[in-house]
């Protein structure tokens, strides 16, 4: 299986010059947490999270709407291209300690997000790719919630 198999789609983004009060909309109205940021050429940029715009508002001391995304975003992105197999993009995630992996076309623009919610869903179907099923998936989860001191320990 593929990223483009298993990505939920389409893909809600903003831009790196939009105001967090935007992004934050953006989550709200469409159920997410995290969304890819692009470029004014629609090419991936980062990626901002509900988490990264609380904490820019808590650190700066200042409304969304004064608050760019280029500011806080995460850059560069970790992305998947679309016809990367599905273990990778687990791989992905357990290695970089995150939830959701972008996915790109071959113009290098956002096409839909695989999700650890993805990965779980499709390890409790009876017909599944994922052999190991719910064990693959648990331990791609074990390895994204390791605390980040305990991963530099390790590495």
């Amino acid at each position: 299986m593929q990223a483009q198999d298993l990505m939920s789609k389409p893909v809600v983004t903003c831009r790196v010059s939009d105001p967090l009060h935007v992004v934050a909309r953006l989550m709200w109205e469409h159920d997410c947490g995290a969304i890819p940021v692009v470029r004014e050429d629609g090419r991936l940029a980062g990626m901002i999270t509900d988490r990264d715009i609380c904490m820019a508002a808590y650190m700066e001391g200042r409304p969304l709407h004064e608050l760019r995304v280029d500011g806080v975003m995460s850059s560069p992105a970790i992305y998947a291209r679309a016809d990367q197999p599905v273990t990778e993009v687990e791989g992905l995630m357990a290695e970089h300690q995150i939830r959701r992996v972008p996915v790109v076309g071959a113009d290098g623009r956002p096409i839909g997000l695989v999700s650890l919610n993805d990965l779980a869903i499709e390890s409790t179907q009876p017909d599944t790719w994922m052999r190991h099923g719910l064990v693959q998936v648990a331990h791609t989860l074990a390895a994204v919630c390791r605390p980040h001191r305990l991963r530099r320990k390790a590495a």
